[in-house]
């Protein structure tokens, strides 16, 4: 299994990712979410110009805010700075399109997208519609130097079924949300591969890549759950499954996990105090970077064990190998801001050297 870390984009934390690529970790995911962080592919060139061996991309960008075109060029922009170290992951916007106060970009909607997407990210023609006018289209000086096409995977990010089978019908690899518990990936992958089946792609597991997105805590001698210094290390990750699941509810009617754990029906009372014109603005504040102070209460043990994997380094490593054996090829963490730096070392001392593969995906 390989370790990568996801990015809050920061156009000046570019350290961070240097850091991490001296500690071992092989890949470095930019965030996009353009109402709360920088611009990533400002953050990945910066990345690219000063490291040289980790694998650089999105993590993941939003279909819904940028037309294929301008997507595909753009990370040709960084791949022509990072050549062959640079892989597109793109989604629906979950976060960044909800935080806008709009829902993310729907299923056929994006599928549509990546049928366009695909053969632009190779160089290729493909048909463009746009204001009810459909064209033929390519980069056009695509030899001159100021892109490169030449081998960008592209990883689909896939929460329910039918966005994971659109992974396995255009992608390379998908990147997940998904709990690190035995079982998880067996549903994952029938999903991935049906979709596949459907159109007619035949998937190669070995070299499909499949990532999570999670963080870790190495729990100390005799240490809780639930004591502070956990809250600290994972809080703001845990608070982002419960934004998450809230959306879920405010959109759909339906919550995921979160909804199931001790403070929900307080959680929903208070945010629906917000004037609904405004809640929007609200529900992500401090999204994967700080707990906000109305949140604390909610930070549940249970909540932060369901979205975190937390544990004895032995646990946490014996959570990571069954895992990896039953298809999931890396872990993307994303620690809280401010102890950021404390949990890629330690992840990297005592977790890294004992799940690491030799991927090269």
């Amino acid at each position: 299994m390989d370790i990568g870390i996801c990015v809050a984009s920061k156009i000046d934390d570019i350290d961070y990712v240097v850091r991490a690529e001296e500690l071992g970790y092989t890949h470095a995911w930019f965030a996009d979410s353009h109402m709360i962080w920088s611009d990533p592919y400002a953050c990945l060139a910066l990345a690219a110009q000063r490291t040289s061996t980790m694998r650089l991309g999105t993590g993941v960008a939003v279909a819904p805010t940028r037309p294929a075109p301008v997507t595909a060029a753009s990370i040709a922009t960084i791949n022509q700075i990072a050549p062959g170290r640079t892989f597109l992951g793109i989604g629906t916007g979950n976060t960044a399109m909800r935080i806008m106060g709009y829902k993310p970009m729907r299923i056929a909607e994006f599928d549509h997208y990546l049928k366009m997407l695909r053969p632009l990210l190779r160089g290729e023609e493909t048909d463009f519609a746009w204001r009810d006018q459909v064209s033929p289209i390519r980069h056009i000086m695509a030899d001159d130097g100021f892109v490169n096409f030449d081998s960008i995977p592209l990883y689909v990010s896939g929460f329910g079924p039918r966005s994971l089978g659109l992974a396995g019908k255009h992608g390379d690899g998908a990147v997940l949300s998904i709990p690190v518990q035995p079982g998880a990936m067996t549903r994952t992958w029938e999903a991935i591969e049906a979709g596949a089946a459907d159109a007619g792609v035949s998937i190669d597991r070995d070299a499909f890549l499949t990532a999570t997105l999670t963080t870790i805590v190495i729990l100390e001698p005799g240490e809780a759950v639930d004591s502070e210094r956990v809250r600290r290390m994972c809080g703001a990750f845990a608070a982002a499954s419960l934004h998450y699941s809230y959306d879920q509810l405010r959109n759909y009617g339906r919550a995921s996990a979160a909804s199931r754990l001790p403070g929900w029906d307080d959680y929903v009372h208070q945010m629906e105090l917000i004037p609904a014109e405004v809640r929007h603005q609200y529900v992500h504040r401090g999204h994967n970077c700080w707990v906000m102070p109305e949140d604390a209460p909610y930070i549940s043990p249970e909540l932060m064990e369901a979205s975190c994997v937390i544990g004895t380094r032995e646990q946490v490593i014996d959570r990571l190998s069954t895992i990896a054996s039953e298809g999931l090829d890396q872990i993307m963490i994303l620690p809280p801001f401010d102890p950021r730096y404390e949990v890629l070392e330690q992840v990297a001392e005592e977790v890294l050297p004992h799940v690491l593969s030799s991927s090269t995906r």
